[in-house]
């Protein structure tokens, strides 16, 4: 199973630190079994708030759908629970958090666990949108407009991304940073420890946005993310950000691209859609496990799953 580029396809799996399934025990055995497994890295997922309407099981089992563990803090104790794997917020809704203490957080995690975190950002989803095309979004709407009413978020969302991205580089490469953005503004600012990783941990930006999101990624992202899309489509997107990487002269070829299976993308050929993905330029696949979650789905997609993809 590899890329394009003969590299070898980077598999995840995703955390259950949400929804009904979500536990500690839970998180800490798939976190556990990926290590010993040999998935690449384990993924978390963002909201503040939940609700059943949104949750893959549909509230079949025992448990608060409206639990969403904190995804940052969550990797923190994963890191110490794990030592190879590498630690994805898959995707971190950036506006919904103050800049500077994402570059502290984020740093302070990658020297926790020597240099294995990835960070994923995404804007959000919108608020008014009622479908992807996919999937009824109603749901997913309302819980992103009850989510966006506790935050002062000062204008448009992508702008306040790309200003974020560009200041947490000079956060963590610089000895003093200052930055002065239409939104964000700074001065003098000696933030330590500084990550482990140089010049910063990996970014993942989340999105599908054709005209401001991909654009973002091409300027800022390590690896390019979608969480729902057929194979076509994703390649399409995948090709309008090699035409953006090329308007600001850079190689396409630096920037990774992920495709996350979530739960109910985890039903019928799974296998046959991977290889799909890969042909169509994926890098980096993020699966999630069956509920109930536990130790045992977590190697069921590493067997019938991932062992048949590399087979």
């Amino acid at each position: 199973m590899t890329t394009g580029t003969d590299q070898p396809v980077q598999v995840f799996v995703r955390l259950p630190h949400s929804w009904c399934g979500a536990s500690l025990d839970a998180t800490v055995r798939v976190a556990e079994a990926a290590e010993r497994l040999g998935f690449d890295g384990v993924s978390v997922q963002d909201h503040v708030l939940a609700s059943h309407e949104v949750a893959p099981c549909g509230h079949a089992h025992h448990g608060d759908d409206r639990v969403v563990m904190e995804p940052l803090a969550t990797l923190a104790y994963i890191a110490a629970r794990t030592s190879r794997v590498r630690l994805l917020t898959g995707v971190l809704v950036l506006p919904f958090r103050h800049l500077i203490w994402v570059a502290k957080t984020g740093a302070t995690i990658d020297v926790l666990s020597n240099g294995r975190l990835n960070l994923g950002f995404g804007v959000g989803a919108p608020p008014n949108r009622q479908t992807d095309g996919v999937q009824n979004m109603g749901s997913h709407a309302d819980i992103s407009r009850r989510e966006t009413a506790l935050f002062n978020l000062p204008g448009p969302r992508g702008r306040l991304m790309d200003e974020a991205l560009e200041a947490l580089d000079l956060l963590w490469t610089r000895d003093s940073a200052s930055f002065s953005g239409s939104m964000i503004q700074f001065e003098d600012v000696d933030l330590y420890p500084k990550p482990v990783q140089r010049p910063h941990p990996p970014l993942v930006i989340g999105t599908s946005g054709e005209r401001v999101g991909l654009r973002i990624a091409a300027r800022h992202a390590q690896t390019w993310n979608m969480a729902r899309a057929t194979p076509d489509e994703f390649g399409k997107k995948s090709a309008l950000l090699d035409a953006y990487c090329r308007e600001i002269g850079r190689d396409p070829a630096e920037i990774e691209r992920s495709i996350q299976f979530l739960p109910d993308a985890m039903t019928g050929d799974v296998v046959a859609r991977g290889r799909e993905f890969i042909a169509a330029g994926a890098t980096h696949l993020i699966f999630s496990c069956p509920t109930p979650y536990s130790a045992a789905g977590a190697r069921s997609v590493w067997d019938d799953v991932v062992a048949k993809l590399r087979a």
